[in-house]
């Protein structure tokens, strides 16, 4: 099992600023041997990390920065919210965050939820049934974006008269034809169907390995229906716990995660120095999930 940082809160360590903050965990990250280095995409921290008052940065403008002060790591916003840039845009962002970290980006997609910030600066906030509409959309124009179709995308909710896209992701293996994509969320109908038909990775939820086991066998039943390989989508989820206060009773749950069939499990650093936790995960925590 790999490990992946997400760096969901950002926080100035002593002695230190905010960028460099940012940019020692992120090469302790690449150093280490993590395999994905994530941030969130919000224009305002989560209510239960503090709500507005606390720091948050744009996303794809961390991982720009990011890209500058790391080698190996993947980068991707875990994930992105699909009401905060339009479609082509995202696409040409993805890509120039590709072209310039030499084939190391991931487009993480998702459907949005935190309605405060979207009033708050004044972005619209549609209904969840629209919101996965653009969602599905949203890979759609990606996919012509980074095909040889540089003609017109005519959706219910997006128009473009022209998708170039130049010049194009250094990758081209994902399901889409460029970079990577991870949805995430756990939608049992939707968003897990969605990875099915167009996504190379899933990011899940849950406590247990019973509850990760139930929704990859649902991902599993709508690969069956879109005669999909299961096997070629990348099983991922959240770690919940802190490995560095509860080494044991993460390392259970993970072994429970592996059995089911997860392949890396994504984790959040805790306190005040995010890159000394996380220089601590990688030297004691992530030799014995590589075990498993």
């Amino acid at each position: 099992m790999d490990i992946g940082i997400h760096y969901s809160r950002f926080p100035v360590a002593p002695g230190s600023t905010r960028a460099a903050t940012l940019a020692a965990t992120a090469r302790v990250a690449d150093e280490g041997g993590a395999a994905l280095f994530t941030v969130m995409d919000h224009y305002f921290q989560m209510e239960h990390y503090g709500g507005p008052p606390e720091p948050m940065l744009e996303g794809y403008a961390t991982l720009g920065f990011v890209a500058g002060h790391t080698e190996h790591i993947r980068l991707g916003l875990l994930v992105t919210g699909v009401t905060y840039r339009h479609p082509g845009l995202l696409a040409k962002i993805v890509t120039t965050l590709d072209v310039l970290s030499e084939g190391r980006a991931q487009l993480g997609l998702g459907a949005a939820w935190y309605e405060r910030e979207h009033h708050g600066l004044g972005v619209p906030f549609p209904s969840i049934a629209e919101r996965f509409e653009r969602v599905e959309e949203t890979l759609q124009i990606c996919g012509q974006m980074w095909s040889d179709d540089d003609g017109p995308f005519e959706g219910r909710h997006h128009r473009l008269a022209e998708t170039v896209c130049v010049p194009a992701p250094l990758q081209s293996s994902g399901h889409l034809g460029g970079p990577p994509v991870m949805l995430g969320g756990s939608g049992e109908r939707r968003t897990l169907r969605m990875v099915a038909q167009y996504a190379d990775a899933t990011n899940l939820f849950g406590s247990t390995g019973a509850e990760v086991a139930h929704k990859l066998e649902v991902l599993r039943r709508h690969c069956d229906d879109l005669d999909r390989d299961y096997d070629s989508i990348r099983r991922t989820a959240m770690g919940g716990l802190d490995p560095v206060a509860d080494r044991d009773d993460f390392l259970a749950r993970m072994e429970e995660f592996a059995a089911v069939g997860i392949e890396l499990v994504t984790l959040q650093p805790v306190g005040p120095d995010p890159a000394a936790w996380t220089a601590k995960v990688l030297e004691d925590v992530a030799p014995a999930l590589r075990g498993l």
